[in-house]
């Protein structure tokens, strides 16, 4: 299905333009070099690289030739979608793609964008972008936040802010001192702890005996990853035997789970 395609643009650091299919291995280095800095982008068949539309020849087994190049040559596997869109007046192949699996390899070799220009990646970038995917692959909360800066409660990150013994000045810097931002963009943690509206539950139960079968009470807190903790330390306290012990002239209650194992 054609489809048709008017906005003008140039070429960024997502976008890549080639004039016809004989630079077909060029496409494919640069959509190896997108994805590994930006994991989305575009390649577009028959528009020069000033952005006019020149036209090519496309059907149906132009659009398999490109997606069995694609399978063929750039690893780990990715699934585009390849289309046909009207620009300008002529027909043109637009290639979307994304993924989160980088490092990328066109032909055997790793390429970065960097503005409009693909440059093959060195031993030791390619080091450590396979380092910086293992570590954030570990880690979900590490990884961008669906919520953006305003759906984050000031006041909340401020306490947090004085408690750590750091410098309050602005939401954003704090952020940052934290690291809970990247590229721009909050991580999942941040909006675990700062959220305005609570981003989790917490079950908490009481069980007769040492398996799940009958549960002697259950209790649901909805709150920010502090608040939780808040809310768990007395659940479990109100739950277990309290003891003391005299210290000094005064009494000092001993719960019978100490609070660096309820920790």
């Amino acid at each position: 299905m054609t489809k048709t395609e008017t906005m003008t643009k140039t070429e960024t650091e997502t976008i890549e333009y080639k004039k016809s299919l004989a630079e077909l291995k060029e496409g494919l280095i640069s959509v190896v070099a997108i994805l590994n800095k930006h994991k989305h982008g575009e390649l577009w068949f028959g528009i020069r690289n000033d952005g006019k539309a020149v036209g090519i020849e496309a059907n149906e087994k132009t659009l398999r030739d490109i997606s069995q190049s694609i399978a063929a040559h750039i690893e780990p596997r990715i699934y585009p979608s390849v289309e046909i869109f009207i620009r300008d007046g002529a027909a043109c192949i637009k290639v979307t793609f994304k993924g989160k699996e980088a490092p990328y390899f066109a032909y055997g070799r790793a390429y970065m964008r960097v503005a409009d220009e693909d440059r093959q990646i060195s031993a030791k970038e390619l080091e450590n972008l396979i380092l910086s995917k293992n570590r954030d692959l570990l880690h979900w909360d590490s990884e961008a936040s669906t919520v953006g800066f305003d759906d984050l409660d000031d006041a909340k990150l401020k306490r947090f802010v004085e408690q750590a013994g750091l410098t309050w000045d602005t939401p954003a810097n704090a952020l940052e001192k934290l690291g809970l931002i990247k590229e721009g963009r909050l991580l999942n943690a941040a909006q675990l702890f700062f959220a305005r509206t609570a981003p989790m539950q917490l079950r908490c139960a009481v069980f007769a005996t040492t398996d799940s079968a009958t549960i002697i009470d259950r209790h649901d807190f909805d709150g920010d990853m502090l608040e939780l903790i808040k809310e768990a330390q007395k659940y479990i306290l109100k739950n277990i035997h309290i003891g003391m012990r005299l210290k000094g002239l005064y009494r000092e209650d001993v719960p019978e789970i100490s609070s660096e194992a309820m920790r």
